[in-house]
């Protein structure tokens, strides 16, 4: 899938170099790109009817991300945070038994603090788990579930033998009076870190499920929301980020006065991050008006502010910054390409557009549209930018052919979905999804999460490739599933091309509503592939497992309640605004 050599490579890139220089080294205008656009493209444009998605304009104006300030740059800040991080060890020392100390670290994983504080986290499941501790947990549910799950989520052994004692001799779970609505629901929790195979920890899902769903209509809302919070996407798949505000306000309404200083340091953590994230978006939302492109496709997507939240989503610790920037600028090339190949281009401009990215070279672009030239443009400028800035940052080297390989098996995916549409033709579940997993756009995300991530000193960015393949593959057809189950509905109502839920409606000849349960069977067998990999890969490829994994997350708060791409609905808009505008008030 990926190159292990760069022979030829570089002879390539180097015959169109001059070709760039005419049209500028950097990605700041694109003038001479529509001079050498012609008169040529601009009959084609009038010869051919031209379908459109009909977007919504952008709602998240260029002086208004300009405008965003943030008082928590102060140092005063960082320095009183840095104080609280001490208080917070002592936390550590101070809880006085196994379940206290599992409860500090689930606390502090919710709200965002774990970074600082790995030493003390592996410690303490560290001596959990390696003096058998797990013993003091035995006969309660909630603790045992709780355990178990937080030493999968940090990479420590667990078994999931560790719930023996809660099942008969047919490996079911024994129904019980002392069994809590609280340990129902860690129970379901931890059953989501399961590999395949691991049967007990399926039939520990499917008990919390049974046991839990009369609770979903209960008259306490709060305990209701909590039910169908777990129930519908887990803590497993969620972006953990994008959660810390409604933590700090639970642990508020808890009145949890022996962790106020943990609550302190949440908020005050929280709006640091925010603060560093708003110069990142700035800066991305000048490279984005600096290229002058968006009244130029007005057939696609003008969704910055929705790239960037996929892109912090996935790395939003503050010293990702660069991987940030590269991924949504990276993002918002996916989005045109993606509405090139959709809805604006002809079969044939699609495959000289395919062929032209493939080999690195405008030769073949001259007699497109101007609007896909401009395409090219973008997209060529700013990988090789990219590339030189990943070199220059993490010391790989060569990036581009990695990232050029990457677009172009992308573009080829996307190619064939045109192809499919253009004929009427509706392939099975599985054609669909050999390709779809790719079309994704999944495995671009990944190639910058390890260039941005990895050990370079271990292995070489073909070694790392190979290695985490499997992940890649998962984490992009979640990608792509959960893509399917956002967007369908209005895919279907513009008559773009069929998605896994048309795919198996028509092939299994079924509902809508029983194909969206079957992809939601799918979803969970790919992350039982994702969870498989995370237990058992070595300790150096856990890093990059993280940022690989953090995509399919995002994909799930993107495309939970529908297009949060396509359509700037309230959900986006409240999440843009939680996470980016409105900092946590501290008092």
């Amino acid at each position: 899938m990926y190159p292990s050599t760069t022979i030829g490579m570089n002879s390539r890139i180097g015959s169109f170099n001059h070709h760039m220089l005419i049209f500028s080294s950097s990605t700041s205008s694109l003038t001479s790109v529509e001079a050498k656009a012609g008169t040529n493209s601009d009959k084609i444009d009038q010869s051919v009817q031209r379908r459109t998605a009909n977007y919504k304009p952008n709602i998240w104006k260029h002086e208004l991300l300009q405008s965003l300030t943030s008082q928590f740059s102060e140092k005063k800040y960082k320095t009183r945070a840095q104080t609280l991080k001490e208080d917070v060890k002592c936390m550590f020392v101070e809880a006085s038994d196994t379940l206290s100390k599992l409860e500090l670290i689930d606390s502090i994983s919710k709200l965002g603090l774990d970074k600082y504080f790995m030493q003390e986290i592996k410690e303490a499941l560290d001596a959990t788990a390696l003096s058998n501790n797990t013993s003091v947990l035995k006969g309660d549910l909630y603790a045992t579930a709780l355990c178990f799950r937080l030493l999968r989520h940090y990479g420590c052994h667990a078994s999931q033998d560790m719930f023996l004692d809660f099942v008969d001799g047919t490996d079911k779970f024994i129904p019980s009076p002392k069994v809590s609505i609280k340990g129902l629901l860690e129970l379901l929790q931890a059953s989501n870190l399961g590999g395949e195979g691991e049967d007990l920890l399926t039939e520990a899902g499917l008990f919390s499920i049974e046991n839990l769903s009369g609770f979903g209509a209960s008259s306490d809302n709060m305990l209701a929301k909590q039910v169908y919070e777990a129930i519908s996407l887990p803590i497993q798949w969620r972006v953990e980020w994008y959660n810390v505000k409604k933590h700090v306000q639970a642990h508020e309404k808890n009145h949890e006065s022996t962790k106020s200083k943990l609550i302190e340091l949440a908020k005050l953590n929280f709006n640091l991050v925010q603060s560093s994230h708003q110069e990142d978006l700035k800066e991305v939302s000048r490279w984005w008006m600096n290229l002058g492109i968006k009244e130029r496709l007005s057939f696609s997507r003008d969704r910055v502010v929705e790239s960037f939240l996929y892109a912090a989503g996935t790395a939003p610790e503050p010293k990702q910054a660069s991987l940030r920037k590269w991924l949504s600028k990276v993002i918002n090339l996916i989005l045109i390409t993606d509405d090139v190949y959709d809805v604006y281009g002809t079969l044939d401009e699609l495959e000289i557009f395919t062929n032209a990215v493939e080999r690195w070279s405008p030769e073949e672009i001259k007699e497109l549209p101007e609007g896909i030239q401009i395409c090219f443009w973008t997209l060529l400028n700013t990988t090789n930018e990219m590339a030189a800035e990943i070199e220059q940052e993490n010391g790989w080297t060569p990036v581009l052919p990695y990232l050029q390989k990457t677009w172009t098996d992308f573009l080829k995916s996307l190619l064939v979905e045109a192809k499919w549409y253009n004929k009427g033709y509706t392939p099975s579940l599985e054609e669909y999804l050999n390709n779809g997993w790719i079309s994704s756009s999944g495995p671009l995300l990944s190639v910058l999460a390890i260039l941005g991530v990895a050990d370079r000193k271990t292995q070489n960015v073909a070694e790392y490739l190979k290695d985490c393949q499997q992940i890649i593959h998962h984490s992009s057809l979640v990608i792509r599933l959960c893509n399917d189950q956002g967007t369908s509905a209005a895919e279907l109502e513009r008559g773009d091309a069929a998605s896994s839920i048309l795919c198996y409606m028509r092939e299994a000849n079924v509902s809508e509503e029983v194909a969206r349960e079957h992809i939601k069977s799918l979803i969970v067998k790919a992350w039982k592939q994702i969870n498989g990999y995370c237990i058992s890969c070595p300790p150096f490829l856990q890093e990059p497992a993280k940022y690989i994994t953090n995509t399919a997350r995002v994909a799930h708060f993107m495309y939970q309640h529908g297009d949060g791409f396509g359509v700037q609905d309230r959900e986006t808009q409240d999440h843009v605004r939680s996470n980016f505008i409105e900092p946590i008030p501290i008092n």
